[in-house]
């Protein structure tokens, strides 16, 4: 496979999985917002959407106050937020069209269509809670539309596994930027671990990465800090773990790695994170700082996404 074609279905993966991860952020932060006072505290949680996007900077250059308004503009539709879901979608739509031949009908249908979509129906015009809800479904439905189709309709070889290296290690990184501004930014530090806010949080995030259910069915017992970062970060069963991404991006880098008769430093330095997840345990992870390792992580991660380019995406 030519390199810019590997490069467009790796970037198109990950275009599509930032797009409902920015989703599914707007929508943790209405329902937090949404509570009582004296639940939510002093903290401004469209701040802490900021934060956990990425983009705290960018929108302060843009804007002087994070209210709702200005915050769910410059996420869903600013043309100067590189990662904007309108940014996303369109730049998930032209690495499709560049690898059209690559994607099956289904794949290049989802992604087209919900590209028409936004231009005809989705022009800004979410002022109402009941449109915003309706927008952010919108997108949450492309990712799982595009996601599902992928799976079910392509074919087992090296655009598929391409595809998925993208999809993981956006994934992966959004699970533990989610994670690193709960523990490190988010709670207020006059509040006590277990308060009313700490919970409603706890159930904010949980929620935004679909696992809030799953956490009742694995540990079957109240919301605890250390159950849910153990959840979030070591549990194999959780599709949006650290582990899990990893226990993926292991697989299809070694089928790539069999497809063209040669390992590399991808190969070997994912399998070198992966290791390290499947010899962490949660006591040794807090005792040593869950906010020092979620920052090594997220640098590692990069990192791998550097190498893949390295030695599969750059035309020669």
């Amino acid at each position: 496979m030519l390199s810019r074609t590997a490069e467009n279905l790796y970037w198109l993966a990950r275009y599509a999985e930032r797009a409902d991860y920015l989703a599914r952020t707007i929508e943790a932060t209405l329902r937090a917002t949404a509570l009582p006072d004296a639940y939510v505290g002093n903290t401004n949680e469209w701040e802490s959407a900021l934060l956990t996007a990425g983009i705290r900077d960018d929108f302060y250059a843009n804007y002087d106050e994070a209210t709702e308004k200005n915050v769910v503009e410059f996420i869903s539709f600013s043309r100067h937020n590189p990662s904007s879901i309108r940014n996303c979608i369109e730049n998930a739509r032209l690495n499709a069209r560049a690898v059209r031949t690559a994607l099956t009908i289904e794949m290049w249908d989802t992604v087209n269509s919900a590209w028409i979509d936004l231009q005809n129906s989705w022009q800004g015009d979410i002022q109402s809670r009941e449109r915003l809800t309706a927008f952010l479904r919108f997108v949450q439905e492309l990712s799982l539309r595009f996601d599902g189709s992928a799976y079910r309709t392509m074919l087992r070889n090296d655009a598929y596994f391409f595809s998925r290296l993208g999809l993981h290690i956006e994934r992966a990184d959004n699970t533990a930027r989610i994670l690193d501004v709960k523990y490190h930014l988010l709670l207020p530090e006059e509040e006590h671990v277990g308060g009313p806010l700490d919970y409603y949080q706890w159930t904010s995030i949980l929620r935004s990465v679909s696992a809030l259910t799953a956490y009742h069915w694995v540990y079957r017992e109240a919301l605890k800090p250390w159950l849910i970062a153990d959840l979030l970060i070591l549990n194999h069963m959780l599709p949006r773990s650290l582990a899990s991404c990893y226990g993926n991006l292991v697989r299809n880098l070694d089928r790539l790695g069999v497809a063209y008769g040669h390992q590399g430093p991808a190969q070997r330095h994912a399998r070198g994170i992966l290791n390290r997840f499947e010899h962490s345990h949660m006591d040794d992870i807090f005792q040593r700082g869950l906010h020092e390792f979620i920052q090594e992580f997220i640098a590692d991660n990069n990192r791998l996404g550097d190498i893949v380019s390295k030695q599969y995406l750059l035309s020669a």
